[in-house]
């Protein structure tokens, strides 16, 4: 479950879309497979690997979301060791969706980044124009209520781990 590290300084990122990527793919957990959800429909793309962070259940009933900083993308379905920096409070049309921002431990070019305010500050405000308008031309809103220290993220994180641990517990008792 967790790897090199101690949860939630260190977590498991799976990663549903890519960076460059205007398809949202979501993981289907009963089908244990990816699938298309949609084409943004926005002149948008996501500018980081986005995902969920493994064992762990959001209030929203589905994994934590993670925004993974990167260089280069991976793809849908890669694994990734990542180390929680802050994340974008905000609420969707579902209610409050907190997105958990990470660097990937083994990217050399992000390993001195530990906090929000170690990246480009112009990068933090790409993320959240991102998220301001990603799903204007569907008729949907967002609200972005802005960016919250590490702190907050893993203090989110262990709530939704403890979520998660319940939700399997819950499923072995029997009756």
């Amino acid at each position: 479950m967790d790897g090199p590290g101690s949860f939630p300084e260190i977590v498991e990122i799976v990663v549903e879309i890519p960076r460059g990527s205007r398809n949202k793919y979501e993981y289907d957990e009963r089908a244990g497979v990816f699938r298309l959800d949609r084409v943004l429909s926005s002149a948008v793309y996501y500018n980081f690997d986005y995902g969920f962070i493994e064992s762990t259940r959001a209030g929203d009933g589905d994994h934590t979301d993670a925004l993974l900083l990167i260089d280069e993308p991976t793809f849908t379905g890669c694994r990734v060791w990542g180390r929680p920096i802050g994340g974008l409070e905000m609420r969707d049309e579902h209610g409050p969706d907190f997105k958990v921002l990470c660097v990937a431990v083994g990217d050399p070019h992000q390993a001195h980044v530990e906090r929000l305010d170690q990246v480009r500050p112009h990068r933090l405000i790409e993320i959240r124009h991102f998220f301001d308008t990603y799903k204007l031309l569907e008729a949907k809103e967002t609200e972005v209520l802005g960016w919250r220290e590490a702190e907050e993220a893993r203090r989110l994180l262990l709530a939704d781990r403890e979520r998660y641990l319940g939700e399997i517990a819950d499923r072995s008792l029997p009756g």
